[in-house]
């Protein structure tokens, strides 16, 4: 198998948290822009209820 990517397989693994890093800045962003906030926020809501926090 070819690897496209070049160097090592372990190279091209990002560790999760760095992903989060990552992407969260954008997402925060998106979210400002569009007007989800409050949908994200009552849906966090709705959760924390039914895990009784």
């Amino acid at each position: 198998m070819t690897q496209l990517t070049g160097g090592s397989p372990r190279a091209a693994r990002r560790h999760p948290l760095i992903a989060v890093a990552m992407v969260l800045p954008l997402a925060i962003t998106l979210a400002v822009v569009i007007g989800g906030v409050e949908a994200v926020v009552t849906q966090a809501s709705s959760v924390a209820g039914l895990l009784g926090r």
